[in-house]
């Protein structure tokens, strides 16, 4: 069997600091100096014509600018409900464990303490015995993974399409886009066509297909405020997973299309006057957690479709979750209302006030039209700052046709979990009435001056202040009682 790999051209957004610039003599950045009046090809370079081939085909077809018919909800009946489940459960949790007892190598050297197998070949790895790789999953957890990565690819596929159809040029020039940067999100929609064949190629016949989308914005800004939330759990959720699969050779395939993903989700926040970069180390979800948040935008999908086994954990509002629009994000209402709906990454409210709004506004500190990078003189959230929640009781049907359900195991919210860069948090829950509460946003850093909460981030309702790191955040998964997206920046 062979195997073919598609390799997508990525585009690099550089974040340039001011760091003094040396002066060349025989160049002029003057404004009076004379610039190209006449364009062409002024100079001949060598060059043959290629002979033309062929390409790897998709396993899709549309272009920038062709979208699905429908989007909305769905309004049948499912004909089976249910996460998908094996012959049988083993134990209702995964019981913690001591150190792997091997994990015991430290090199005090600082040379190599162990024969080479080949000349400039260090002893140990994974996949480098000189096999044949084989690109294809190598156990359930990797097809439920490499599945839930493919439900990802095929609605980024749908929704970088969809507000290209929708919104007119008019649109997009009053929210700051021209038509390169539309040109950028029609090219960033043709990387899913080829993300969506890699994933089905290395799952097979059963690979899931694309489904229709009920998505929640109404103007430019609130697309592309949903894009970066949608990105942001698409990256977030395949680095939760990719080093516990057990096909390495999937996980390096998949590595070199979240890191297209990761530049995708860098785009989309400074097209919202978001920074593009506020942490120092992005942050990895168990599968349930981005299965959650992803499933509420799903309406349909075709007879027979794969499902999946992940958890769908209910929804936590953030009732003061901050308005990304607003020139001053403290203003922001306190009872949900600036999010344009219910669901875990509706984005904010783009139809305020002008006063109000940071769309328009061109000062420095305060502006959030799209640039290669911000400052905020009033930051969208800070340590201390009260927040506010409103949380869904389980039981409610979500996703493809209605046919999941949220469901926990958690007992009493008793802690507020946050979780960004190589850190989960905790704060205490306190409860002010029938699943509502809020807490106050702890502080912290991971390292130097790099404070722990920040970006587009997930936040959750425990019953337990559970120690766990960025390779076990699974083992959380019992104990959150509901789960949430936080813009701390």
């Amino acid at each position: 069997m062979s195997n073919s790999i598609v390799v997508a051209a990525a585009l690099l957004v550089v974040h340039a600091f001011g760091s003094p610039v040396a002066t060349v003599s025989s160049y002029s950045s003057s404004a009076s100096a004379a610039l190209a009046t006449s364009f062409g090809p002024d100079s001949q370079v060598s060059a043959q014509i290629p002979t033309p081939s062929s390409a790897y085909p998709v396993v899709v077809t549309e272009n920038g600018y062709t979208s699905a018919t429908y989007h909305g909800p769905y309004s049948g009946t499912p004909t089976v409900t249910g996460a998908a489940n094996g012959p049988t459960t083993l134990a209702a949790s995964i019981a913690p464990e001591p150190l792997n007892p091997t994990a015991t190598y430290y090199n005090s050297q600082g040379f190599p303490i162990n024969p080479l197998p080949a000349p400039y070949t260090p002893a140990g790895g994974l996949g480098t015995n000189g096999s044949l790789p084989r690109y294809m999953v190598e156990s359930d957890f990797d097809f439920e993974s490499i599945a839930l990565g493919l439900y990802q690819e095929w609605i980024e596929l749908d929704l970088f399409h969809d507000g290209l159809v929708r919104f007119t040029d008019d649109d997009f020039l009053a929210a700051g886009l021209d038509s390169e940067a539309r040109s950028l999100i029609e090219f960033m929609a043709d990387q899913e066509t080829g993300h969506a064949t890699l994933l089905t190629n290395m799952l097979g016949v059963a690979a899931p297909k694309e489904c229709v989308y009920n998505y929640p914005y109404e103007t430019v800004r609130e697309w592309l405020d949903f894009m970066q939330r949608l990105t942001r759990f698409g990256e977030s959720g395949v680095w939760g997973f990719i080093n516990h699969l057990d096909s390495r050779e999937v996980g390096q395939l998949l590595a070199q299309s979240i890191a297209t993903e990761a530049r995708q989700q860098q785009i989309f926040r400074q097209m919202s006057g978001l920074t593009p970069m506020d942490v120092w180390f992005e942050n990895g979800w168990p599968q349930s957690w981005s299965w959650s948040m992803l499933a509420p935008y799903i309406s349909y999908c075709p007879e027979n479709q794969t499902r999946l086994a992940w958890q769908n954990f209910p929804v936590l509002n953030i009732l003061n979750n901050p308005n990304i629009n607003r020139f001053s994000p403290n203003d922001t209402a306190q009872d949900g209302s600036e999010q344009v709906g219910p669901r875990v990454a509706d984005p904010s409210v783009s139809n305020i006030t002008a006063s109000a709004s940071c769309e328009n506004l061109n000062e420095t500190g305060y502006g959030c039209g799209l640039s290669v990078a911000h400052n905020k003189s009033e930051p969208l959230s800070f340590p201390g700052k009260q927040v506010l929640f409103h949380w869904d009781a389980p039981g409610q049907a979500v996703g493809p046709n209605n046919s999941y359900v949220t469901a926990t195991t958690a007992g009493a919210p008793a802690f507020v979990a946050w979780s960004q860069q190589l850190n989960l948090t905790y704060s205490p829950l306190i409860t002010t009435g029938n699943n509502t509460g809020y807490t106050y946003q702890p502080d912290g850093f991971v390292y130097g001056n790099d404070g722990i909460i920040n970006g587009t981030m997930a936040v959750m309702l425990t019953d337990l202040d559970l120690y766990v790191t960025p390779f076990n955040a699974s083992m959380l998964n019992p104990h959150i009682v509901a789960l949430g997206l936080y813009v701390a920046g």
